[in-house]
Order: C-alpha cells, then sequence, then structure tokens
C-alpha cells in the first residue's frame, strides 16, 4: 500500500509558495503535485481543505510579489467589505518603475503610495480603511463609489472625518472626484440599499431626513429608524429580502407596532422604489404635508 501523501501541519491553513516548501525540505515537487494541494497561481500553493475566496488569492497574490501592496477592492476584502468576488482579479500596487510582474488573474498598478496610506500585516502590506476607501471613491462608477465608502466607514475601522481628510489631501487623477463623492458619504448606512436610497432622498426636493434617527416617548428607547423626519413623526425604512425572513417579520411587526403606538406613521421602500423613485418620493411628499 503506497504512504499516505504528506501534509505537513505548518502548510495546510494558508497560501504558501511551493520552492520555499520544497527548499525547507516539508515537500518534494512530486509531492506538491499531490492531491492534498491546490495551485492558485504558478508556486503559490493552498491546501485543499481551505476554503479559497478573493482573501486567499489575495494573500496569494501578494506572497509572489513582494514590496507590492494590496489595494483597491482586494484591499477592501481584506477590510471585511467584499466588493469583489473570487473570480474577480487581484488588484496590487507597486512603485513607478519596478519590474514587470505577469500572473494571470492578478491586475498590477503602478503608482507612488503615501507611507501613511499604508499598512503592514502579517505577511503583506494593503491600503489603510481610509485610504482604500478613498480609492474606490475615485474609481468607482455612478453611485457605488458612495456605497464603498458608507461600508467601510461601516466596518468601524475608520470614520467619515478621516474618511474625508484623506480625501481632502490627495493630488493628481480622481482626486476631485475622490472628495465629491466622499462628501455624499455619511457612513450610517445598515446596507448598500439604504445608502442609494439615501441619494435619492438628498437629490429630491424633501426636506433632508435624519439617518438611523433614534425614536423615544419620555426618555425611553422606541426604535431606531432607516430615517426620520422627527417634526412630522414619519419613518421611511428599506424593506430588503432579509425582513422577510420568518423571525426577522415577526420583530418587524412588533417594532412597527411600537412606532404606531408612539404616533409615528412609517413608509417603507423597496428596491424598485430606489431605481424608480417618483411614486416614493410623492407619497413621502404627502405624508410629510399632512
Amino acid at each position: 500500500m503506497p504512504p499516505p501523501p504528506a501534509t505537513p501541519a505548518a502548510l495546510r491553513t494558508g497560501v504558501f509558495r511551493g520552492s520555499a516548501a520544497v527548499r525547507a525540505g516539508l515537500l518534494t515537487r512530486d509531492q506538491l503535485r499531490s492531491s492534498p494541494w491546490r495551485a492558485l497561481y504558478r508556486d503559490a500553493y493552498v491546501h485543499r481543505d481551505v476554503h479559497v475566496d478573493h482573501r486567499v488569492r489575495t494573500e496569494a497574490a501578494a506572497l509572489l510579489v513582494p514590496g507590492a501592496v494590496v489595494t483597491g477592492g482586494s484591499a477592501a476584502v481584506l477590510w471585511g467589505v467584499p466588493l469583489v468576488g473570487e473570480a474577480d482579479p487581484v488588484e496590487l500596487t507597486l512603485p513607478p518603475g519596478s519590474g514587470q510582474v505577469r500572473i494571470a488573474g492578478v491586475r498590477v498598478r503602478r503608482r507612488t503610495l503615501l507611507a501613511a496610506d499604508v499598512v503592514d500585516r502579517p505577511r503583506l502590506r494593503l491600503t489603510t480603511p481610509e485610504a482604500t476607501a478613498v480609492d474606490l471613491a475615485a474609481a468607482l462608477p455612478g453611485d457605488e463609489g458612495v456605497v464603498a465608502v458608507d461600508r467601510l466607514i461601516g466596518t468601524g475601522r475608520t470614520d467619515l472625518a478621516l474618511v474625508c481628510a484623506t480625501a481632502a489631501g490627495r493630488t493628481g487623477p480622481g482626486s476631485r472626484r475622490a472628495r465629491t463623492v466622499c462628501a455624499l458619504a455619511d457612513g450610517l448606512a445598515g446596507s448598500p440599499q439604504e445608502t442609494r436610497l439615501r441619494l435619492v432622498l438628498v437629490r429630491s426636493r424633501l426636506p433632508a431626513p435624519v439617518a438611523q434617527h433614534r425614536v423615544t416617548v419620555g426618555g425611553r428607547f422606541v426604535a431606531r429608524v432607516d430615517f426620520g423626519w422627527p417634526a412630522q413623526r414619519l419613518a421611511l425604512e428599506y424593506d430588503g429580502l432579509w425582513h422577510a425572513e420568518h423571525g426577522q417579520f415577526v420583530r418587524d411587526r412588533e417594532r412597527l407596532n411600537r412606532l404606531t403606538a408612539a404616533g409615528w406613521r412609517v413608509v417603507f421602500a423597496t428596491a424598485a422604489d430606489v431605481h424608480r423613485p417618483g411614486r416614493l418620493l410623492a407619497q413621502l411628499a404627502a405624508e410629510l404635508a399632512r
């Protein structure tokens, strides 16, 4: 009976360079080609039991390009915001004039990064949450930059003031757009659709609502609403698919009963309202005029 394939414990949990494992005597070249190991890129491997997602592919790519900084959507993934999927290219940045890097599935940018915009992690470097937010604000189309900024702020790893200060210090291509996009963010949204809905409201003729408004009665907390007009006791809630889950549905109805008992009216918005907001805006205008 042939011996089982070699699976050193030191290689089972993360990415590693095959050539380094061979030099260290942990595996032979033939063992690297055996079933326990999966090649992510040339010379970058992972154990077959490791779930391969964009984070793992980014760690593998950074291992192959010493000195590179993880940027853009790949940096956002490492900060806990899944803006790109497993199959999307990993984004790395190198200084201008550095050598050519050609790895399938890896996009290498050339630009100078400020030292303050880069943070070191074990085995890789990446842009800070605020620098990542500003990069995405400059690069993403439409309102997706605002969504990305809100999501990065929502992780709690940075805040709106720091993001806007970072954008203010940027120069060069995309810097003006980054400042405009960051000025539209508020970092309060509980979901990407809430950001998109808030932008619909901001661009309308309606009075500005209070995002994530706390409704209280006599100092007692009643509920937090996505958007509120306290003077009119009117709330706007985004009704996503997750609200249809049984447990959440029951909690939502109990919450709605508390708001109604406190004298508040609640309007619900859906994804269709975000894309075609005319009916919703008319309804809100009528409710505010009551």
